[in-house]
């Protein structure tokens, strides 16, 4: 399920000048940068520490499962494709926030070039797991590597959701999932997995990593949604990255009016 480009652009517009006012600042690069969730480099928000070893050259990312072409897309093949700079929100289930520039393109760019089949009904995606580039991988082999993620088929396909290549107008860094990580503006942040090299097409909700280690913390759907607590803290309000200043959730993150008809 999609909506029309005219009908993005129009709505877009409204929820970008939304995002413009003096309660939403730009988040300040260094400080997005120095505070991050890579979880497969440690529990802490300093993942830009141990970075040195994580190779993202050469890289690919596989498109498959229920689709009629199939395709392993090379780094460079995707950074040739058209992308724009967006302006998102981001809200991480832990109830802090930034707003960043993200550069990218619509997922459902693959999505249309593979050729969904008919049963598809959910996409998975697989990260990058390695432990020998990935301490906490290598130091918690019990959890379930590779993070994976799951989308419904049209909320993978709604023209918010963006595979992304860059921030602040270059490329991703590392510790925010370099080289192509998805981003979905209107989930909690764990819901847009970083470092991708698989992106499957299926029939049935996948498992994912989150939702199998603490599924009452981390359902699938996890929509921002400030009238539902986290079982350990209330999601009424978020702290804005650098000021800390508090602010109220916002409904879906501040895109209903772009995405609430995918849940009616």
């Amino acid at each position: 399920m999609t909506i029309s480009r005219r009908t993005f652009l129009a709505s877009a517009a409204g929820v970008l000048a939304a995002c413009a006012s003096p309660e939403r600042p730009l988040t300040d690069a260094t400080v997005a940068e120095r505070y991050t969730n890579f979880y497969e480099f440690g529990k802490g928000k300093d993942a830009w520490k141990y970075m040195d070893a994580f190779r993202t050259d050469p890289w690919s990312v596989e498109v498959t499962g229920l689709v009629a072409k199939p395709r392993r897309w090379t780094l460079e093949e995707l950074l040739r494709l058209p992308s724009e700079e967006r302006i998102y929100r981001h809200r991480c289930v832990e109830a802090w926030a930034m707003r960043v520039p993200w550069t990218g393109f619509p997922l459902n760019r693959l999505l249309r070039a593979a050729e969904p089949q008919h049963p598809a009904r959910f996409v998975r995606f697989t990260s990058f797991s390695d432990p020998t580039q990935m301490p906490a991988v290598a130091a918690r082999p019990w959890d379930h590597w590779p993070y994976t993620e799951g989308l419904r088929i049209d909320e993978a396909m709604h023209d918010l959701t963006l595979l992304v290549t860059g921030i602040y107008g270059r490329a991703l860094p590392k510790q925010h999932g370099a080289p192509v990580r998805i981003v979905v503006p209107w989930k909690y942040g764990f819901k847009s997995p970083k470092s991708v090299v698989k992106i499957e097409l299926l029939a049935n909700q996948p498992r994912t990593f989150w939702n199998d280690l603490a599924p009452a913390e981390y359902p699938f759907q996890s929509n921002v949604d400030p009238t539902v607590p986290h079982p350990r803290w209330s999601q009424l309000t978020e702290r804005l990255l650098g000021t800390w200043e508090v602010n109220r959730t916002l409904p879906f993150n501040g895109y209903g009016d772009l995405v609430r008809h995918l849940y009616v």
